[in-house]
């Protein structure tokens, strides 16, 4: 009777046809590190073509010595095993291999051995491996997708605390092209935002410390209290672009309102000061304390210091913002129950009654920009402090520092 030759267990430097079929991989998802921050977002979908060579040389390694001997172990028949065993007793039985190990995917299930279990396979690690069809059109599992190149930061550039670099500029002007301002490109380009933001949260510390220098109303708040999120909500926005174009912040006596920094470049980085849209009853709470008097507001914004930082005390002749006027929310006519005629209208017909200063970006880059937004701080002090009161205190106490005087008379008096 014919007896079938046993086969060998050695394999050749090159895998057979058969083998490599067996043997090849889907790609997998990877991030390529890229030190250059220059380099286009275009690239966060690439390809490693020139990685073939080194890729092949990792497949043939993959059909070495070990893998053909279980690929013969678990294609040979009971038969075969049996013959082979009755030719050489002497030989000892062949351990298996752990379990848990797992070598290139298959597309078959493989066969088992005589004690019924699955032949043990090799662990590997395996990046990138090209289909055996150059052509075909890249297959990913569920939840797998290609990321691209991610962008580190510059390592050289930055400035020291308290100050303002371009890397931040720049990284802003991204955010204003809609094709960057985009979560992919975003995602690609995280650790620059990283950076940045440490960058501007140093800014802000140094910025809050002087801040409660000038006006001690103000507590000495963390960073991270004061920083406004990157992240737009554009549940209700035309606009559906995800990130904000600017650093910004706002401190006040309670948080993150009152003087509001932000940068933005283009020369529209601004510190503004103010209330924005207060809620009906704080407006009717200012609104009638200029009806009661007006003197101690107008006397604020028509100071020299006031006007050279913020524009004249009257809106403007062709309906620009200015001083305290021509916001976007003020009211064509008079608000009701108000007499069109009267001599605070213009006032009156504020919804928001706040003032804003910008600054060039070459104003922002400079070392002592911490001192030139000081000199504005200070003169946005009373401005403030005036808002507080009238919606604070009631209609009658013009001014709340005559009124703690009266206080302190009364408890001398007692």
């Amino acid at each position: 009777m014919p007896t079938s030759k046993p086969r060998s267990k050695t394999s050749t430097a090159t895998p057979s046809r058969k083998t490599a079929k067996r043997g090849a991989t889907k790609k997998t998802a990877i991030i390529d590190e890229s030190e250059s921050p220059a380099e286009d977002a275009s690239d966060a979908y690439h390809d490693s073509g020139s990685d073939n060579d080194e890729d092949e040389e990792d497949v043939k390694s993959l059909h070495s010595d070990a893998l053909d001997e279980e690929s013969d172990y678990a294609t040979q028949s009971k038969g075969q095993k049996k013959r082979r065993r009755v030719a050489s007793p002497a030989k000892p039985k062949p351990k298996p291999k752990s379990k848990g190990k797992v070598t290139s995917a298959s597309a078959t299930k493989p066969k088992q051995n005589s004690s019924g279990k699955a032949p043990a396979r090799k662990k590997r690690k395996v990046e990138e491996d090209e289909d055996e069809d150059e052509g075909s059109e890249l297959e990913l599992k569920d939840g797998q997708e290609v990321v691209g190149k991610v962008i580190q930061a510059p390592k050289t550039g930055w400035v020291p605390e308290g100050q303002v670099s371009q890397h931040t500029l720049d990284f802003l002007m991204h955010m204003q092209d809609p094709a960057c301002n985009d979560r992919v490109w975003f995602k690609l380009h995280e650790p620059i935002y990283r950076r940045c933001e440490k960058e501007f949260k140093e800014f802000i510390e140094a910025f809050t410390t002087m801040l409660t220098e000038v006006d001690p109303q103000i507590p000495p708040l963390p960073p991270k209290d004061l920083i406004h999120r990157i992240y737009r909500d554009i549940r209700f926005s035309n606009d559906k672009t995800p990130y904000k174009r600017s650093f910004s912040a706002s401190c006040s006596r309670s948080g993150r309102k009152g003087i509001f920094a932000f940068f933005q470049p283009g020369n529209e980085s601004a510190l503004a000061a103010g209330a924005w849209c207060p809620a009906k009853n704080e407006l009717n709470t200012i609104r009638n304390h200029i009806l009661h008097s007006s003197d101690r507001l107008r006397e604020i914004i028509s100071g020299p210091e006031f006007v050279s930082h913020f524009g004249d005390p009257h809106p403007h002749p062709k309906g620009k913002q200015q001083s305290v006027f021509g916001r976007d929310d003020e009211l064509k006519t008079a608000p009701k129950g108000v007499d069109k005629n009267h001599k605070d209208i213009d006032l009156l017909k504020c919804r928001s009654l706040a003032v804003s200063r910008t600054f060039t970006d070459e104003q922002v880059l400079k070392p002592g920009f911490i001192q030139e937004l000081e000199e504005v701080v200070r003169v946005l002090q009373p401005f403030v402090h005036c808002l507080n009161d009238m919606i604070t205190l009631p209609v009658g106490s013009d001014d709340g520092d005559e009124q703690e005087e009266e206080e302190g008379d009364e408890e001398g008096d007692e």
